[in-house]
């Protein structure tokens, strides 16, 4: 008789956007020129919301600490995220006042680029005794940034006994000084291969951390652990919006990770997560939510 063992908890901590998604672009936009859209879509975002909501729809036990915005964007984001299956009792909302957290994507074929505007804290404090409530065994951060501006995080999912995942997301601003300690104390690190060329850039070198995960995009992803080098190809699919296909990829790798399958599964996981998620807008998972309604009453509000 086969046993079958309950899938350990994550709790996913970090930035929580509305996307506003412009795709069927002719061109990307330049200075002093204007570009029309073929498409528009409002969408929940950030990268540890999209990790959730996909490990969430793996069947693993899903939480998201953060910051949930006010409205406008208030119940669409909450109501999607909460209709992908993910607990967020550990978020809070925004102050009444507070100035809205919005990424502008600009998606043309496989190109993009991100607008975004980020005010306040990434997610309320949090504490053992929140941790031991909901039982998670692993925490992951969505981005960089969060764990360089709340590096008790670390502090506290040691003490908790929890193993630790971190995205880099890219990030300019962030000080080579703040970072480099940061993403050497994780279990796993998950860079993309353009942020990987910026972290060399800043003196950092491969590997980063005991498991370091490279997405390549279209040419899949490797892994770096105990001084080997695996790879896994990409599944060739056509892209719809590749926006939060890295997030997507993150939960499919940390999804076998965690149940303690070897690394090229895990590779490979992820890939399938990731090419899964560039074959629908936005980052989210299919949901329940009747998004369209929701978008035109943002939209008109």
């Amino acid at each position: 008789m086969t046993m079958v063992t309950a899938k350990t908890g994550v709790l996913s901590v970090g930035r929580t956007y509305c996307d506003l998604i412009f795709s069927g672009l002719p061109r990307m936009p330049s200075m002093g020129t204007e570009v029309f859209a073929g498409g528009l879509g409002v969408h929940a975002g950030g990268g540890a919301p999209i990790t959730a909501a996909v490990l969430a729809a793996l069947g693993r036990p899903s939480f998201l600490s953060a910051v949930l915005p006010q409205e406008p964007f208030g119940a669409l984001v909450r109501n999607q995220i909460q209709a992908t299956g993910v607990e967020l009792s550990l978020c809070e909302t925004a102050e009444p006042d507070a100035e809205p957290q919005v990424t502008v994507a600009i998606s043309g074929g496989s190109d993009r680029a991100f607008l975004t505007r980020r005010v306040g804290a990434a997610q309320p404090p949090l504490n053992i005794a929140e941790l031991n409530r909901i039982g998670v065994r692993h925490l992951h951060v969505g981005e960089l940034t969060t764990l360089v501006d709340t590096p008790e995080l670390l502090t506290l999912a040691r003490e908790a006994g929890l193993t630790v995942s971190l995205d880099c997301a890219w990030d300019e601003s962030v000080s080579p000084e703040a970072a480099i300690p940061m993403i050497g104390a994780v279990d796993v690190f998950l860079p993309s291969d353009a942020e990987v060329a910026w972290l060399e850039r800043i003196g950092l070198l491969r590997p980063y951390a005991p498991v370091t995960v490279i997405k390549c995009g279209e040419r899949g992803a490797e892994a770096h652990y105990e001084g080997k080098v695996l790879h896994a190809s990409a599944q060739a699919v056509t892209p719809v919006d590749t926006t939060g296909a890295g997030d997507a990829f993150n939960a499919g790798f940390l999804d076998r990770w965690l149940d303690g399958v070897p690394l090229g599964e895990c590779l490979a996981a992820g890939n399938a997560m990731g090419a899964e998620a560039i074959q629908r807008p936005g980052g989210l998972p299919a949901n329940s939510v009747s998004e369209k309604s929701e978008q035109r009453s943002v939209l008109t509000t």
